[in-house]
């Protein structure tokens, strides 16, 4: 049997929204922003890219590569549209 590799294996289960919401809250878990945005942007990738989260957001392409990039800092408001886009929603939960 042949393995895929990762990178693919982990865009099609990211195409599928309860796995992507495992993948961020794990991500979120870990404390480091850096790891949340990388995530985030896989999560974009695997659901068509940031081209076209783009159109379905009406954000500018390129504030959204600047926000999804290692040093972005995405304010709440886009960071829930980039959510609502991909079929997720922010919640807080207690400690």
């Amino acid at each position: 049997m042949k393995s895929r590799p990762y990178k693919e294996s982990l865009m099609k289960a990211l195409q599928d929204t309860n796995e992507a919401a495992h993948y961020l809250s794990a991500a979120m878990e870990e404390g480091d922003e850096a790891v949340f945005l990388l995530a985030l942007r896989n999560v974009v990738e695997a659901r068509g890219g940031v081209g076209a989260l783009a159109e379905k957001t009406g954000l500018n392409r390129e504030n959204l590569y600047s926000l999804l990039s290692e040093k972005g800092n995405p304010r709440l408001d886009s960071l829930n549209a980039i959510l609502h886009e991909v079929g997720l929603k922010m919640s807080v939960e207690a400690a």
